[in-house]
């Protein structure tokens, strides 16, 4: 199992406008933890800013390594990131995108090793995009374009996953596919944080959540009914329900505005 991945007083400025205040948190390895909150929350920032793609204050540490002391190549050993939006510039197979993955760890293309070959096809088979192995990037779905992103971080193998909204363009049995995976990779011992919207997936699928709001950290939360009620009308106004079968399908009645 990997180490704890721990952020101290994380800090975003922009434009004199501060959009991540001062958030501490400690994101335990073997877990999914989900990062929730209104629109404008802070949430992508605060996985840009752990990822070290946003100038930020504050400490970021998996275990005692301080990732911001690391050259970039070591930081992509440990820690992989999957961005909301996918640009596919390169006229590519995807198998060949999936592929770069691996480029910290010394894959060259055109002479990928044994063990390359090997996690770009468990990457592949992981996220569910095989039979997309020889199609151009270009000629994808938005869907298809995710699914094969998410393959690329997965094939890097790295201790830490973060994930910005991976399921967002997804129809809903790949939606499943995927939170699965991704919860899987966890429960095998990774560190995975993923930002979602879909408050029904996080019910289900999170072990934890990082309830943000206004760019402050509101609480850290086990993924448990009770303060998962009690923070979800906090944040967004509306009380929620559960589904009456015992599930932890979540819905938001009408006029629930609390």
């Amino acid at each position: 199992m990997t180490e704890p991945l721990i952020v101290d007083r994380l800090t975003v400025s922009a434009g004199g406008r501060t959009l991540l205040d001062a958030v501490s948190a400690t994101i335990a390895p073997g877990q999914l933890t989900a990062i929730v909150g209104p629109n404008g929350a802070g949430k992508s920032t605060l996985l840009r800013a752990i990822a070290t793609g946003v100038p930020s204050s504050g400490t970021i540490r998996l275990g005692d390594t301080d990732l911001k002391r690391l050259k970039p190549i070591e930081r992509a050993r440990r820690l992989a990131y999957l961005p909301q939006a996918h640009e596919l510039a390169w006229d590519i197979s995807v198998a060949d995108m999936v592929a770069l993955g691996r480029f910290a760890f010394g894959a060259v293309p055109g002479r990928l090793r044994t063990e390359d070959r090997a996690a770009i096809a468990r990457a592949m088979e992981d996220a569910g995009c095989t039979a997309l192995a020889s199609r151009a990037v270009t000629s994808l779905s938005g869907g298809e374009q995710a699914l094969a992103c998410l393959a690329r971080v997965l094939a890097a193998d790295t201790p830490v996953l973060l994930a910005d909204e991976p399921v967002a363009a997804l129809d809903p049995a790949n939606q499943y596919h995927v939170m699965e995976c991704l919860a899987r990779l966890a429960a095998n011992g990774r560190t995975v944080v993923v930002v979602l919207h879909d408050l029904s997936l996080v019910a289900q699928f999170a072990d934890s959540v990082l309830w943000l709001g206004d760019g402050r950290l509101a609480a850290h939360s086990a993924a448990r009914r009770d303060a998962f009620a009690a923070h979800v009308a906090a944040l967004f106004g509306r009380q929620p329900g559960f589904a009456e079968d015992g599930s932890d399908a979540l819905y938001f009645r009408r006029d629930s505005r609390s």
